[in-house]
């Protein structure tokens, strides 16, 4: 592959300690969630990173899908949800996505359509597919 960009962030403390990237752009503090046994608080997380980053690729595959398609799409909107839990293989852990995809104004065959293709397009999708469940549901 002949890289186009590469970001790179460096992270200091693991789950419980902070993340920046290279060009000071992203600089956040992590904090484990109490759900894996952490305290909580005010920080941020690997999987609402993912999340964010997962979202906002797709929903930029899915434009582009449509586009190609000459289809016009009027405010649409992506939600990643990332899990995490045990993997009972290894007694590590494995994460799962959920990508829930809101096309207003387009007919639910279509945007299923649509949604699948953006799936097939979407790097984060490539680089998912066969290593973790991924679920694409389209929403009213």
């Amino acid at each position: 592959m002949n890289a186009l960009y590469t970001a790179a962030a460096t992270v200091h403390g693991g789950r419980q300690g902070s993340v920046a990237s290279s060009d000071g752009v992203l600089k956040l503090d992590l904090k484990m969630p109490k759900e894996l046994g952490g305290s909580g608080g005010v920080g941020t997380n690997p999987e609402q990173l993912f999340a964010a980053g997962y979202a906002a690729c797709y929903e930029s595959a899915l434009s582009a899908i449509a586009r190609k398609e000459k289809v016009s799409l009027s405010n649409p909107e992506v939600t990643a949800s990332i899990s995490i839990g045990k993997d009972e293989s290894d007694g590590g852990f494995r994460l799962a996505a959920k990508l829930e995809v809101k096309l207003p104004g387009i007919e639910r065959s279509q945007a299923e359509d649509l949604a699948n293709k953006a799936h097939a397009f979407c790097p984060y999708s490539k680089a998912t597919r066969g290593n973790i469940d991924v679920e694409i549901q389209v929403v009213d």
